[in-house]
């Protein structure tokens, strides 16, 4: 891609001269050669004017007018090569090494230096352009792309163990209603909250239960008296119902959980 200065200058000659060579795009519509003619029409206001590549190989249709039109670094070349890369099959193979290989065929440059390109393709996609004009390198797009894929992975991962431990969340997380990380901080303030009631009830059950223990055969409660309870925690038949239901329950988790 032309630089700012690069772009007006040309945009400045279409609008006197007119556009010399026309935006070429494949079968699909998409761009084979002539983005920067394209945007410097949009910046002239002249309307551009298009053809149809009619080979039957676009990918190296690509990287020839790009390695004649000036000189690249090999970077550079990595990139626009990846970026010309047709989706194909060869048998016993996988799509990535055979078009890696044809491309290195092409173009001399190493199979690992494509590989770098197109890794930045897949999981920095914002950076191709400017690797290609050669205001990034592609080693350092390279390095952003293996931390943007690392992310990705991490956070496919998180979401695999959220499906195990919290499916309805996981769920959320797939419709868009939360982020991965949402997701993972509604799941903390549950587990907290679930322990901060967990803990409300174990204290209230030790205070209550050990003392109640410790009266039995002691008839202490015959000792009760109705006008020394404190306001609104008098002990009534219905309290005394109430709290023999709750102790049959107590007693029926207990031994569900097998506690001692």
């Amino acid at each position: 891609m032309l630089d700012e200065e690069e772009l007006h200058a040309l945009a400045e000659d279409i609008r006197e001269h007119g556009l010399r060579q026309p935006v070429v795009l494949d079968a699909t519509g998409r761009i084979l050669d002539g983005k920067n003619r394209l945007r410097a029409c949009e910046i002239a206001g002249v309307e551009p004017e298009y053809i149809t590549y009619e080979g039957d190989d676009a990918r190296a249709y690509v990287l020839s007018v790009n390695s004649r039109r000036r000189h690249l670094t090999k970077g550079q070349l990595a990139m626009i090569a990846a970026s010309a890369c047709s989706v194909s099959e060869h048998a016993g193979r996988s799509e990535t090494e055979q078009t890696a290989r044809s491309v290195s065929e092409q173009t001399g440059l190493s199979i690992g230096r494509i590989g770098q390109a197109r890794t930045v393709l897949r999981h920095a996609p914002d950076l191709v352009d400017g690797v290609i004009s050669g205001a990034v390198s592609l080693d350092d797009a390279y390095k952003a792309a293996r931390e943007a894929k690392a992310q990705a992975d991490s956070a496919e991962s998180q979401l695999a163990r959220l499906r195990v431990e919290d499916p309805q969340l996981a769920d959320r997380v797939v419709e868009g209603e939360l982020t991965v990380q949402g997701a993972w901080a509604e799941r903390k303030a549950r587990l907290e909250e679930d322990l901060r009631q967990r803990r409300v009830a174990t204290n209230l059950l030790c205070e209550v239960l050990p003392a109640l223990a410790q009266i039995r055969g002691s008839r202490t409660f015959a000792q009760y008296d109705p006008e020394l309870a404190p306001p609104g925690r008098a002990v009534t038949r219905e309290v005394i119902e109430h709290a023999a239901t709750a102790l049959a329950e107590i007693a029926a988790v207990w031994k569900d959980r097998d506690l001692p």
